[in-house]
C-alpha cells in the first residue's frame, strides 16, 4: 500500500513519503507517522501536528 501524503495546514506544503525531507534528515521512503515528533515544516516551520493526510 502506498503511504499517504500530508499537507501543512499553514502553508500547504505537501510531505511526500517517496521524497522524504532529506534537508531535515528524513530519508526517502519514510512514512509520515515515522518522522520524529520534533520535525517541522521545511517551508514555514509549522509543527508536525499542523499536517493532515490528503488523497492523491
Amino acid at each position: 500500500m502506498k503511504e499517504k501524503k500530508y499537507r501543512c495546514l499553514v502553508c500547504s506544503y505537501v510531505y511526500d513519503p517517496e521524497i522524504g525531507d532529506p534537508d531535515s534528515g528524513v530519508a526517502p521512503g519514510t512514512a509520515f507517522k515515522d518522522i520524529r515528533d520534533d520535525w517541522y515544516c521545511p517551508e514555514c516551520g509549522a509543527s508536525k501536528a499542523d499536517f493532515e493526510p490528503i488523497d492523491d
